[in-house]
């Protein structure tokens, strides 16, 4: 068997589609099935169940599967070693960046990166945390930009910075006058969240966890994908909300004027770099880290923190 033909194996497997995986690949439906086939007869197994719509793996085949991503996930990593050995930092690199990171940290870092490194074809995607995992463990992205701690076993975490949360108060409400407020300042009824899938929401549902609030005080129920829509809306004396520190340092003065930190320790997010532990590609994340830590460190001085994990309590 050769590299190609379990590489649309893997390729089957993940769209549970011959043609649709044909497509991926890049090669013609018949082409694909016929070098599958030949790994079946060579093996004297079936890998796929065809007589299942969509195709399904046989048992059997989800051993091998499993086994084919190890084999080309490593047989890609070669020119990885001889990079690394040249000392030479270019190539393709895929990186993910969750929603609520993107907008403020991408454009602080993304320029000097390329103008430093041109020789890597960066190739950045908007993914949500699950979605990052998925990919991460699957191959197809390099390395991530997400808050952690996730607690994943594969997964390896570089913390670049410590984002704190930043609560967004309108004029008129209850806490308004105070220079610095505590989380037992919040009502989690109050406020307006991100929609579901935002690992950020999460983590305000953590730090809220102990305040439920008034369910009876406002008679509608919004999540939005967006911070200014969340901030329209309790400019409109329909709640309040939380905004990561980066996104606070764009807001016009009068809505700066509306922002409150938090006492010491300041409820914040951990961000980091993650990427599978079987990756080579190190000098490439090295170079991103070095460059991310950079740029951020003259914005977040903040020393006394607690970190508020992103992953759901249930």
């Amino acid at each position: 068997m050769t590299i190609t033909q379990l590489q649309y194996v893997l390729a089957v497997a993940e769209h549970k589609n011959f043609t649709l995986a044909a497509e991926k690949c890049f090669v013609t439906q018949p082409t694909l099935s016929m070098q599958i086939q030949k790994i079946e007869e060579e093996l004297g197994i079936q890998i796929f169940d065809r007589t299942k719509k969509p195709i399904q793996l046989t048992e059997i085949g989800l051993k091998i599967v499993n086994q084919s991503k190890n084999i080309v996930n490593e047989a890609n990593r070669i020119q990885d070693i001889v990079d690394q050995q040249k000392g030479f930092i270019g190539g393709e690199f895929r990186l993910g960046i969750i929603p609520t990171v993107m907008p403020t940290l991408l454009p602080m870092f993304l320029n000097n990166f390329i103008k430093k490194y041109p020789k890597v074809n960066l190739i950045i995607e908007e993914l949500n945390t699950d979605e990052i995992i998925v990919k991460l463990k699957n191959g197809h992205l390099d390395a991530a930009i997400a808050a952690t701690p996730l607690e994943e076993e594969k997964i390896k975490e570089i913390v670049l910075f410590y984002e704190p949360f930043v609560a967004y108060i309108p004029e008129g409400h209850s806490v308004f006058d105070k220079k610095e407020i505590e989380v037992s300042d919040l009502n989690l009824d109050e406020i307006l969240l991100l929609q579901d899938g935002h690992c950020f929401r999460d983590g305000i549902l953590n730090l809220c966890k102990n305040n439920p609030g008034n369910s009876d005080k406002f008679n509608f129920h919004i999540e939005s994908g967006s911070f200014e829509t969340l901030i329209k809306l309790a400019d409109e004396g329909l709640g309040t909300t939380l905004l990561p520190y980066l996104h606070t340092l764009d807001l016009k003065e009068k809505d700066k004027s509306k922002l409150r930190q938090f006492k010491d320790p300041k409820p914040a997010r951990e961000v980091s770099l993650i990427y599978p532990k079987n990756e080579l590609k190190i000098h490439i994340i090295d170079a991103l880290r070095n460059v991310i830590s950079g740029v951020v460190r003259g914005a977040i001085a903040f020393q006394d923190i607690q970190i508020i994990s992103p992953i759901q309590k249930k």
